[in-house]
């Protein structure tokens, strides 16, 4: 193969989902050696190249503009460049449109190299007090409510703990379907993870939903919920402790 036919590589490149210090120096040097970076939020991730000088060119690759844009994308990769993708925060292809890049990567025999970062879902996951092994992500819960309840109902059985991500106008409906369709189960809140007001909240449902009824939800939220304890039965931590960052 020629130096011409060479074609490029696409990295999976983690982010800080919050916390602009919780960046590794190999993204930052991987961010700076690309020919581009495609990004889920240009406004979002140019702000954080700014803060570390990075001056590399950036364009946008988000839900709805990926069929196209990914075309492009790939067909500079093919041409030799080297591209970085970066999420709105975290690590892309979790719960962001980089799937179908990344899918097209592999199709195309395209070099993918993964440049791991914090992801909010294991942030969660470590400070719960929750059992870390085994356990399930389901990303965000269906919007609509009878969706909602339906695939709640499916996980009902389900020994190992689940982990969700929600909107705050979203969060008291999805903590009363939870209480309603799975029963009172131990779980822990994260609210705006690694950031200033980063908070946990670590309870029972009903007591948590009583305490988002009382404060209105803001921010970020990625929820850490107990599997079926009956399935599999775990002595419990103290609950109802939140834990502001200092």
């Amino acid at each position: 193969m020629g130096k011409e036919d060479k074609k490029g590589t696409l990295y999976l490149c983690g982010t800080p989902i919050g916390n602009r210090e919780d960046i590794t120096l190999r993204a930052l040097r991987i961010l700076k050696e690309v020919n581009l970076i495609a990004a889920e939020d240009t406004r979002k991730t140019r702000r954080l190249l700014n803060y570390y000088q990075i001056k590399t060119h950036l364009t946008s690759y988000h839900d709805y503009n990926q069929k196209k844009k990914g075309e492009q994308l790939l067909s500079l990769l093919k041409e030799g460049k080297d591209i970085a993708l970066v999420s709105n925060s975290g690590m892309p292809v979790i719960s962001d449109p980089g799937y179908d890049l990344v899918r097209l990567a592999i199709k195309e025999e395209i070099a993918l190299v993964p440049i791991p970062g914090p992801t909010a879902l294991i942030t969660a996951l470590i400070v719960s007090g929750l059992p870390s092994s085994p356990f399930i992500f389901s990303g965000f819960l269906p919007r609509k409510k009878v969706k909602r309840i339906k695939y709640l109902k499916e996980l009902k059985e389900n020994k190992e703990t689940i982990i969700f991500f929600e909107s705050p106008h979203r969060l008291l409906s999805t903590l009363e379907d939870i209480l309603a369709t799975l029963g009172d189960r131990r779980i822990t809140v994260g609210r705006e993870l690694t950031k200033k007001f980063e908070e946990i909240s670590r309870g029972e449902v009903s007591q948590v939903l009583r305490k988002f009824k009382e404060n209105k939800p803001q921010g970020e939220f990625t929820l850490v919920l107990e599997g079926n304890a009956a399935q599999n039965p775990n002595v419990k931590p103290q609950i109802n402790t939140n834990h502001p960052n200092k």
